[in-house]
């Protein structure tokens, strides 16, 4: 039988990227569909009965913006940490950890989570919060649609074709028994990674994947910001 971890589980939500491809505006608190991006992502979370509390992990630059989002919102009740991150997105994440295993929270299962991808549902999130009790390690992800192609060169020049099959599309949230993760990032040190699934899987623990949903993808430009308005403003009128 599988090991059933107990305890309670925290959502870190990162949201201290740079937002470099927006130009100049930081995206987390950009109006989408009448209130900030963040907003959307966090009401997910305060509304998952799966989650216990919530650590924001803001750049240092937005620290006190956050701090008076998060008051203005009525996200308070709710998020009981909110923290400056790092240079890089696992150092950022790193200090979520931290954060979620303070006396005020100390969680045991972790939920990490892009705080730029606001159509995350809270059953998207109470699935992963619930796999990862199971077995110590859940990933959401998507089945690649598109044939992927490797490239190498300058110019890019094909130089493999994966079965498509196989391959899976990672999102967030990613979760963990919060002891497990923080091991692998202790034993990754500054070695990159390009997610904490990447960090688990170092250790050779196995990452259970659970499928997601396309329309939880990753605002990163504004052309994502005219999607994923269209796709919020599609659910009020079907009313979900």
């Amino acid at each position: 039988m599988a090991n059933q971890r107990t305890g309670l589980a925290c959502g870190i939500v990162v949201a201290a990227g740079r937002s470099e491809r927006m130009g100049g505006v930081d995206k987390v608190f950009a109006q989408l569909a009448g209130r900030p991006l963040l907003a959307w992502t966090l009401a997910a979370f305060k509304r998952c009965d799966a989650i216990d509390g919530i650590v924001v992990v803001a750049s240092e630059v937005s620290l006190q913006r956050m701090y008076e989002f998060v008051r203005e919102w009525r996200f308070d009740a709710k998020v009981k940490a909110v923290v400056p991150g790092g240079a890089t997105r696992q150092e950022s994440v790193r200090a979520g950890l931290d954060a979620a295993g303070s006396a005020a929270i100390a969680s045991a299962i972790v939920a990490v989570h892009d705080g730029a991808r606001p159509l995350v549902t809270p059953d998207i999130i109470a699935r992963g919060v619930a796999l990862a009790r199971e077995t110590g390690a859940a990933l959401c992800a998507v089945p690649a649609r598109d044939t992927v192609k490797q490239v190498e060169g300058d110019p890019p020049v094909v130089t493999g074709t994966p079965a498509r099959e196989g391959l899976w599309l990672a999102q967030t949230p990613q979760c963990f028994d919060r002891e497990l993760l923080l091991k692998a990032h202790r034993e990754a040190g500054n070695t990159p990674a390009t997610d904490d699934a990447a960090l688990v899987e170092a250790l050779g623990h196995a990452v259970t994947v659970y499928e997601g949903a396309w329309s939880n993808f990753k605002v990163t430009t504004q052309e994502d910001m005219i999607i994923a308005e269209a796709l919020l403003r599609e659910r009020f009128a079907s009313g979900a």
